[in-house]
C-alpha cells in the first residue's frame, strides 16, 4: 500500500477542525413566535457554550465576632469558619441574626488562569468565535488587566490568536495578569493619551491586524446571526478547507470591548443564574441578595437579567469599584437596550429604575489603589477559610456579605459571588511593597 503522508498544514487543519468540536452544545435558532419570559430564557441558553456545564461551589460563610476595637485590618473584629459542604436546597438555613453567615459562589475555583466572571463573560462568546471562523480576537485593558489574561488564555486553549492593547508602559519585571498576557497572547504597550480613545484605537489595530484581505467585526456582528441557521459553521468550514492552511485563509478579527462589557457577555451571568436557582441549590422561592463586585458592572447586571426573566426574588447588589453610579447606570441602560434588541423585550418590562442595586463601597479610593490593612484582611480570610480574596475586587464584596449578614433587619440570605481576581496579588505586591512587607510571619 502506497503511504498516504499529510502536509503539516493539513494537521493544523485537522486539529482546528477537531476544536470546532469540543464546545458543549444543544443548539437551536429563536423561535419566530412570540415566547414566554420562560421559553425566551430557555431558547437564549439553549446554545453552545465554552465551559462544559454552569455547576459550581457553594460554601457557607460563619461570622464569630471577637473582641476588642478594629485596629488592624477592616475585618480584624471577626472570625470566620467556612463550611464547604453545608445544607442546600429544602434544608438551606433561614437567615439567623444570632449565628449570621453568607454563602460564597466559588466562581474563583472554575480556572486556574481566568478569574470566573471572565470565564462567564466568555461562555456564551467563544463558540461564536469559533463558528464565525475567526482568527484573531483584539481587545484592551490595564497594564494588569483580568479580561486581558482571560482572553488570551482562552482564545491560545482553542487556536485562536489574541492581540492585547494594554494601557501605559511595560513594567520592569512581568508578574500576575500581566505576565499570563504576555505568555499567552500578543502584547502591545499603548500611550495613555492614545488609549483614551479606546473605539479609534481598537478598530486602527483590527485593521492592521486583518489587512488589505481580512475582515474586521465587533460582538455584535457575530451574535445577530445567532439565529439565521445552526449549520452556518458547518459551511463556512467547507469554505475553509478549500484553502491550503489555516494562515493562507484570510483574516478574520474581532474586537471585544474592555472588559468584555458587551451584550453577549450578559449570557454566561443569566446560565449561571439559572443553575443557582435549582431546587436543590439557593431555589426559586427565598429570598437572595446576590453580592458582586463590579468593575464594570456587566457581571452585575447579567445577573440581574437573569434574577428578573426567571422569575426569581433576588436583589442584586454590586460594590461600585470605579466610576460614578450615573456612570454605571447609563451603562445598565445601554446594556438592557441590546438585550431587549438582541433577545426581544416582552419580558424587561417595569425596569425602570434597573435590575442592579449600586453601592459604594465601604473606603472610596482611586481604582486599583490598596488602603492600609486591607492585605491584612486578605491574609485573614485566607487563614480562617481557606478562600484567597484580592483587596481590589473581591475583599469589597466579601465586607458587603459580612455587612448585610449582620444586618437584622433584612430576612433575605445573602451569597456573594467571589470573582476571582488573586493573580492580581502579583501584580499588588510589586507596586505595594511595604504593605506586603508588613504581614505578619
Amino acid at each position: 500500500m502506497a503511504a498516504v503522508l499529510m502536509s503539516g498544514s493539513t494537521m493544523k487543519m485537522q486539529r482546528f477542525t477537531t476544536m470546532k468540536m469540543s464546545f458543549h452544545t444543544n443548539s437551536q435558532g429563536l423561535s419566530k413566535v412570540k415566547p414566554s419570559s420562560e421559553e425566551l430564557m430557555s431558547n437564549i441558553l439553549n446554545r453552545k457554550w465554552r465551559l462544559h456545564l454552569p455547576d459550581t461551589n457553594i460554601h457557607q460563610i460563619r461570622l464569630s465576632p471577637v473582641g476588642g476595637e478594629n485596629k488592624n485590618g477592616p475585618l480584624s473584629n471577626m472570625n470566620f469558619i467556612n463550611n464547604s459542604h453545608p445544607c442546600l436546597g429544602d434544608q438551606l438555613m433561614e437567615k439567623d441574626s444570632q449565628n449570621p453567615s453568607f454563602y460564597v459562589v466559588r466562581d474563583d475555583l472554575l480556572h486556574p488562569l481566568v478569574n470566573g466572571n471572565k470565564a462567564r463573560k466568555l461562555d456564551g462568546l467563544l463558540p461564536l468565535l469559533m463558528d464565525h471562523l475567526v482568527t484573531d480576537v483584539v481587545t484592551c485593558g490595564g497594564c494588569q488587566s483580568a479580561h486581558g489574561a482571560a482572553v488570551a488564555v482562552s482564545c491560545a486553549e482553542i487556536g485562536i490568536k489574541s492581540h492585547l492593547l494594554l494601557r501605559g508602559e511595560q513594567p520592569e519585571v512581568l508578574t500576575g495578569y500581566n505576565l499570563i498576557s504576555t505568555l499567552y497572547g500578543n502584547v502591545t504597550y499603548v500611550p495613555r493619551h492614545l488609549y483614551a480613545q479606546r473605539e479609534t484605537m481598537l478598530k486602527t489595530h483590527a485593521n492592521l491586524v486583518a489587512g488589505n484581505a481580512g475582515e474586521v467585526l465587533c460582538c455584535n456582528d457575530i451574535l445577530e446571526t445567532f439565529s439565521t441557521s445552526e449549520t452556518s459553521g458547518a459551511s463556512n468550514m467547507g469554505k475553509m478547507n478549500s484553502c491550503t492552511s489555516i494562515e493562507d485563509y484570510p483574516r478574520k478579527v474581532l474586537i471585544i470591548n474592555e472588559g468584555a462589557g458587551d451584550v453577549v457577555a450578559l449570557l454566561g451571568a443569566i446560565r449561571l443564574v439559572k443553575y443557582l436557582c435549582q431546587s436543590h441549590l439557593l431555589g426559586r422561592e427565598r429570598r437572595v441578595r446576590l453580592v458582586v463586585d463590579a468593575g464594570t458592572g456587566t457581571t452585575a447586571i447579567g445577573l440581574g437579567l437573569g434574577a428578573l426573566c426567571l422569575g426569581v426574588p433576588w436583589e442584586v447588589t454590586a460594590v461600585m469599584l470605579v466610576e460614578t453610579i450615573d456612570a454605571f447606570q447609563q451603562r445598565e441602560k445601554c446594556l438592557i437596550s441590546d438585550f431587549r434588541t438582541k433577545f426581544g423585550d416582552h419580558c424587561l418590562t417595569n425596569i425602570d429604575n434597573g435590575v442592579v442595586h449600586w453601592v459604594e463601597r465601604n473606603r472610596k479610593r482611586k481604582f486599583g489603589n490598596v488602603l492600609e490593612g486591607e492585605i491584612e484582611a486578605c491574609q485573614q480570610i485566607a487563614r480562617q477559610t481557606g478562600i484567597l480574596a484580592d483587596p481590589v475586587y473581591t475583599l469589597a464584596a466579601w465586607e458587603l456579605a459580612v455587612q448585610l449578614s449582620n444586618d437584622k433587619e433584612d430576612d433575605a440570605q445573602v451569597v456573594m459571588l467571589h470573582t476571582g481576581g488573586t493573580l492580581g496579588m502579583f501584580g499588588l505586591a510589586q507596586r505595594y511593597k511595604s504593605y506586603f512587607h508588613g504581614l505578619k510571619h
